[in-house]
């Protein structure tokens, strides 16, 4: 079993403590069919915790490491929209986005998608919409992040939904990340946003599943072949 990442651990253990008591507390009961009932969901519960908040070990992709200008996917998950948009925020310029919805069996660990020194940070609190509307990038819990790579402006989103709102950014500005680098995580169901030069080669479509770390999702400052 993976290890429990270093971001959620304190949940986890919480979770699995309270799991066990409900475990112990069926075991215990000796009440026809409620007993089982709640044995089952003691350790329902336990397994949740541990698979939720799992950090598998990813070997990074090889060419984002030889080539700076490759992209990786910042987490888990499926890519759910790839669209052409105004960046307000920090790009401030029209730009590409590239959204990946993670789902509450994904693993919600997320790591730099490029290496570079983090130019801007915001903690925005929100709403509750599901991940997957649109409007959760606006609207919801999230942070934003800035990274110039040197040669490139990347910006990138942590986005949380509708079952809870907690979010874990361990960036400041002044940061130096590596691509691939752990930086955070979100809890439950979640979205991740990704805005990139308008003149990147996207590597993925919509519906690709994706994992952090692994999956190549653009080449930046080279034009789409059509």
């Amino acid at each position: 079993m993976p290890l429990l990442t270093k971001y959620g651990k304190d949940n986890a253990i919480v979770m699995i403590v309270a799991g066990a008591a409900l475990a112990t507390t069926g075991y215990f009961t000796n009440v026809f069919l409620l007993s089982p009932l709640i044995l089952i969901a003691g350790s329902l519960l336990i397994i949740f915790a541990m698979w939720f908040f799992r950090d598998p070990e990813r070997k990074i992709n090889n060419e984002a490491l030889l080539d700076t200008s490759y992209l990786v996917s910042p987490a888990d998950g499926k890519v759910v929209e790839i669209e052409e948009e105004m960046e307000p925020h920090y790009r401030k310029e029209l730009s590409k986005r590239i959204s990946i919805f993670l789902s509450p069996l994904d693993v919600h660990v997320n790591r730099s998608p490029i290496g570079g020194k983090v130019e801007f940070y915001e903690y925005i609190p929100g709403e509750y919409l599901v991940a997957y509307h649109p409007k959760s990038s606006e609207l919801n819990e999230h942070s934003r992040v800035g990274l110039n790579t040197g040669k490139h402006k990347v910006f990138f989103k942590q986005i949380v939904g509708v079952l809870a709102r907690r979010i874990v950014c361990k960036v400041k500005i002044g940061d130096s990340l590596e691509v691939g680098e752990q930086f955070g995580m979100m809890k439950f169901g979640s979205r991740m946003d990704v805005s990139i030069p308008l003149e990147s080669n996207i590597l993925v479509k919509k519906g690709d599943k994706v994992k952090g770390g692994e999956t190549l999702l653009a080449k930046l400052g080279t034009k789409n072949e059509a």
